[in-house]
């Protein structure tokens, strides 16, 4: 691997650690909802929630900078129609089949279709923010917004704890700070990683502080664990947890970056770069496995999670590598021609690019 890939390669990395982090969770509070039991993957979930999801975003903002001139079309195209395609076409197949099928209940399912449109329908909820989320940083930078104003104010909404009632203006509010933040901090990320690949043992070093301030400010006075949604303990105060998230991503793109000096953890950048092949598609089998399990008496919750985990993974890779072998589907991990905004479509791999790209 050349010193340039080597030193691009953490992002993938990083990226392979943000879904592996964002299945743990759905399949994790999915048995905690369905079985009440507290497994070991509840606690290592417990622990990431100041940067699970934040960092999700903040890897998405990565290469914002390297776009954001680009004429509105031209950008729309590729940072908002992208990922309206992605989530329009995930949540009609989810709620068609989980409701339309499964339910039996066709009435129900094109009422959620409806409702699909003004808010972001169950896992889905990533895709369609980032297209929002994008076209907001979009017309900031547009209207030439001070970038540290906009920031302070994504930071006011998130420490606001919002709730409307509109799930997609909660959580806009909850995370267009990380999205934002990403792409002002991009600099600093990548010299950050720059810097770890060169002091391998003082990134080390500084992980396992991180990992131990995070740890006690997260299990602190105030922590309950639950078997869907734990709550941290200090961590979880305003300002601290907005804190906690960046200097999280900041630990994850550290060890994302050392990750990459280990052969033996390719497969977690390469999974990194199927990250939305993935995300659009793991929800129907982790659903399918875990009942089907607990109906065959698997209820131990650890054993239960790692195995949904391996599935939700799996599975969409798998349909991933029969659209390539046999060249049907492409339209669901490809946007076609048609859905590219006119004069902005080119030519693509087959494969959806990473959720965090």
């Amino acid at each position: 691997m050349g010193e340039q890939t080597e030193r691009m390669a953490w992002v993938d990395m990083a990226k392979g650690l943000s879904i592996f982090l964002v299945v743990m969770m759905y399949a994790a509070s999915s048995v905690g909802e369905d079985t009440g039991g507290v497994g070991a993957f509840h606690w290592a979930i417990a622990f990431a929630t100041p940067f699970r999801m934040p960092e999700f975003f903040m890897i998405s903002g990565l290469f914002l900078a390297r776009v954001i001139d680009r004429p509105w079309p031209l950008f729309a195209d590729r940072r908002v129609v992208h990922y309206l395609y992605f989530y329009a076409l995930w949540a009609v197949i989810h709620i068609v089949f989980k409701v339309g099928l499964l339910a039996a209940d066709p009435l129900g399912a094109i009422e959620q279709l409806a409702w699909a449109v003004i808010q972001p329908y169950g896992v889905l909820w990533f895709i369609y923010l980032l297209a929002v989320v994008g076209a907001v940083t979009k017309l900031m930078h547009s209207l030439k917004a001070p970038v540290w104003a906009v920031f302070g104010v994504g930071a006011i909404l998130q420490m606001s704890a919002v709730h409307t009632g509109s799930y997609l203006v909660d959580q806009f509010a909850a995370y267009f700070v990380f999205f934002y933040a990403g792409y002002v901090l991009a600099p600093l990320l990548f010299r950050l990683a720059d810097w770890a690949l060169d002091h391998a043992v003082a990134a080390v070093a500084g992980i396992a502080v991180w990992a131990a301030i995070n740890a006690a400010l997260v299990f602190s006075p105030g922590f309950a664990m639950h078997p869907i949604h734990p709550q941290m303990g200090f961590g979880g105060l305003p300002g601290l947890h907005l804190l906690l998230a960046i200097v999280g991503t900041a630990a994850l793109c550290t060890l994302a970056a050392l990750l990459t000096r280990l052969p033996a953890m390719d497969w977690l950048r390469w999974l990194g770069s199927k990250s939305l092949v993935i995300y659009v598609a793991f929800v129907l089998p982790m659903g399918i496995a875990r009942t089907l399990l607990i109906k065959l008496g698997l209820i131990e919750p650890t054993v239960l999670t790692f195995a949904i985990m391996a599935i939700a993974i799996i599975a969409p890779l798998v349909l991933y590598w029969l659209v390539l072998r046999t060249g049907l589907g492409g339209f669901l991990f490809e946007r076609p021609a048609w859905a590219h905004l006119p004069g902005t479509s080119r030519p693509r791999n087959a494969a959806a690019p990473s959720a965090a790209e």
